[in-house]
């Protein structure tokens, strides 16, 4: 049996899976726990501990038809000012709510398209956000960016306000691809993006990228490697297209006959790690790439790389608060997510309400097999001892989804008395593997393809 024979055969090419960027995943949320716990969980947050920030700015010039986010498409800047002042009230509400001298250890701008803000909306976005969460001396602050929708003056803004790492979209520079997936970015757009980045002093830069988007193929997806490469970036993440027209019905303006097939698919994937592999990036988790030293890097090396909705993060914040609407925040007690629907978000925050409207509340077990699915996502690898030295004889209720693991997957993981390890062949299965622990299975959640 061949490696793609014995892959069909575990179903990696068939599973839907989450990536589990959380546990448990946002399906499970319950519209029972909203702004009450939400309210509750901040204004007991220890002030000794900083916490990260999330901003979601769900505005875009252009609808990319391969995205899922929450975003909705403008041509006039009317509502994104009024959304920044929609923010500033939100900042309000948490000042009133949060205790006094807490501070931020990290701060992400995400959407939709942060760069859409003009300087004088970044400046006055990034300062709201400081005056009610003061920085602590190392923060870091990363920010999407739309090389498309980007300039010397919104980089210049954004460098002062402290943009410590800048993730540049890229999906793939093939004209025929952008074109089926409704984003046209020339190379030479891109190239000067990052020559400006550097040029201000942004020390990191991210390039996402994506495979199994209509149209790729080995000759395509080498094509754009090599740009990519040329563009010099320190952390690279590649993901898989979540072709899901159910959720996001931009989608279905992409041919799904255009699509790579499944095995097509993981051959293009694996041909992009191998070429980053080669150009000297460490492999981080199942879809990033870092050079030695950088962050991720050191993080991954030293087991403090963790998963979050950004996906692989060196962020040692154990709490993450999310601003503006759809944002989720992960709380010591569970999550809370905003209003999905930027109006809905809009009219809870301007009736002074914080603005969740479901959540989960973590049980000791849920806080166990979090951690335990971390670490199978993160070291590829899980350690009973530790789970055991944090959460007591609890631990030992995961046994029978190890040996159920061991039973599936045979060679392709290797179990002990103290837990498994997932071989580098076997990589490309730790979503399933993950899912063997995963210990609610809501009900009509449909996720991503596993491959």
């Amino acid at each position: 049996m061949t490696q793609i024979d014995r892959l069909r055969s575990l179903g990696l090419f068939d599973a839907r899976v989450p990536r589990y960027t959380s546990y448990p995943t946002a399906p499970v949320f319950s519209a029972d726990i909203g702004a009450a716990h939400q309210a509750a969980a901040l204004a007991g947050l220890d002030p000794a501990e900083p916490v990260s920030v999330y901003i979601h700015i769900p505005f875009c010039e252009r609808l990319c038809w391969f995205c899922a986010c929450r975003t909705q498409g403008t041509q006039t800047l009317t509502p994104v000012e009024n959304y920044i002042g929609t923010l500033e009230q939100e900042l309000a509400l948490l000042k009133e709510t949060l205790p006094a001298g807490l501070r931020m250890g990290r701060m992400h701008w995400g959407g939709g398209t942060p760069t859409i803000l003009p300087p004088a909306l970044i400046h006055r976005l990034a300062q709201a956000v400081k005056a009610v969460l003061p920085p602590t001396e190392d923060c870091e602050f990363s920010v999407e960016i739309d090389p498309t929708m980007v300039d010397t003056p919104k980089i210049a803004a954004l460098a002062a306000e402290g943009m410590t790492r800048a993730s540049i979209g890229i999906q793939d520079f093939d004209p025929l691809v952008q074109q089926a997936i409704g984003r046209m970015q020339p190379f030479d757009v891109t190239r000067a993006c990052v020559d400006d980045l550097r040029d201000a002093g942004i020390g990191s830069l991210n390039a996402d990228l994506v495979y199994g988007l209509p149209h790729q193929n080995a000759a395509r997806l080498d094509d754009t490697l090599d740009k990519v490469l040329d563009l010099g970036p320190d952390r690279i993440a590649l993901f898989g297209y979540a072709h899901v027209p159910w959720m996001s019905k931009r989608q279905k303006l992409i041919d799904a006959a255009s699509l790579p097939q499944e095995v097509a698919r993981y051959r293009l994937a694996e041909r992009a790690a191998d070429r980053f592999r080669g150009a000297g990036f460490t492999p981080i988790g199942i879809d990033h790439f870092a050079r030695p030293g950088d962050g991720l890097e050191l993080a991954a090396r030293t087991g403090r790389l963790r998963r979050n909705f950004q996906g692989y993060v060196d962020d040692s914040c154990a709490t993450l608060i999310g601003l503006g609407a759809s944002s989720i925040s992960r709380l010591p007690a569970g999550y809370v997510q905003n209003a999905p629907a930027t109006p809905a978000y809009v009219q809870r925050i301007e009736a002074g309400e914080l603005a969740a409207v479901r959540g989960h509340v973590m049980t000791d077990e849920d806080l166990m097999r979090a951690r335990a699915i971390e670490m199978i996502m993160c070291d590829f690898r899980l350690d009973l001892e530790a789970l055991h030295e944090r959460f007591g004889a609890m631990a030992a209720r995961l046994r029978p989804e190890i040996a159920a693991v061991a039973a599936r997957f045979g060679d392709l993981v290797e179990v002990t008395s103290t837990g498994l390890t997932v071989p580098p062949d076997g990589r490309v299965l730790a979503r399933l593997v993950a899912h063997v622990f995963d210990a609610h299975a809501p009900e009509g959640a449909r996720y991503s393809q596993a491959s």
